[in-house]
């Protein structure tokens, strides 16, 4: 007879297939793809919420994406509260590098869509809360991956992506795991 592992000491599972997708979360990020952003917030806003409520790790990256949405649908107070939410969250777990990572490419898109004034909120948002001398490593090569999950569609960065070994990675939205080519 095997001995059993005490319940502490087991190893979690992992799914080597694709995970269930949770239909809101297909239809939000179709909405998001469709360009049709002022259904798609308020979507990311009820999967953030419901994630959050269940202390989902996931919940900041469903605000990040409602709170794009809104400001692409020119709700911005809506959507920088999100922004500035998972940002929060982030710099309260002291995820630095996302927290750092994040914040930018946000600077970045207000610049983009003429937001000076809140590029610049996000902006100080960073000097505040990032620690000084906060040094983050180069990221290494990475293998391409797709642009979108292929069961989720939510949109794919190898810079946001959970690599598990050298050519896997996990979608930073619904865990399924993805291949990367090269």
């Amino acid at each position: 007879m095997r001995k059993r592992r005490p319940l502490g000491k087991r190893r979690p599972l992992r799914r080597s297939g694709p995970r269930r997708m949770p239909p809101a979360l297909k239809h939000a990020n179709a909405l998001m793809e469709a360009g049709n952003y002022a259904e798609a917030g308020p979507a990311f806003e009820k999967i953030a919420q419901r994630t959050e409520a269940r202390g989902g790790a996931r919940a900041v990256h469903f605000h990040l994406r409602a709170g794009r949405a809104y400001i692409l649908s020119e709700n911005i107070q809506k959507g920088m509260s999100h922004l500035k939410h998972a940002l929060m969250v982030m710099s309260a777990k002291k995820h630095w590098e996302p927290f750092q990572r994040f914040g930018q490419r946000a600077i970045d898109e207000l610049k983009e869509l003429g937001l000076e004034k809140e590029a610049q909120e996000i902006t100080v948002l960073l000097n505040e809360r990032l620690p000084e001398k906060t040094v983050f490593s180069k990221t290494k090569s990475r293998p391409v991956l797709p642009t979108q999950c292929p069961n989720c569609g939510a949109p794919l960065r190898s810079d946001e992506v959970t690599w598990i070994d050298q050519h896997t990675a996990e979608c930073a939205f619904c865990d399924n795991p993805l291949r990367g080519e090269g």
